[in-house]
């Protein structure tokens, strides 16, 4: 079983991101549609579509020793996300609470 999955506020996901930035064992993901991605994302994230048939696949080939920073829309799809990770064996993974809706409201910045 994997460690608890931490629930973390945009501005506490804008810092670690800015202090991960060179860091290639952290990884901000983007679990929602690829049409939404494309709409607008958080710079440096990658599409893992959380609604695609072979979503699961696609996290067991993920390195389950890197940090994960998951986000999606509202923050229900990542939490399902973290989740799956967790009971995968994921150990370091983080949430954004209030996903991209939040993220904007704060005045973050989007790609």
């Amino acid at each position: 079983m994997g460690k608890q999955i931490m629930n973390i506020t945009p501005q506490d996901a804008f810092k670690l991101i800015k202090e991960n930035i060179d860091n290639p064992d952290f990884v901000l993901l983007d679990v929602r549609t690829p049409g939404e991605f494309s709409e607008s994302h958080i710079e440096g994230a990658i599409l893992l579509n959380y609604q695609s048939p072979d979503f699961r696949n696609k996290v067991q080939e993920l390195d389950k020793n890197k940090t994960y920073l998951v986000y999606c829309r509202s923050g229900m799809r990542s939490s399902g996300c973290a989740s799956t990770m967790n009971a995968l064996g994921f150990e370091n993974i983080y949430n954004i609470s209030g996903g991209i809706m939040e993220w904007q409201r704060q005045g973050l910045p989007l790609k």
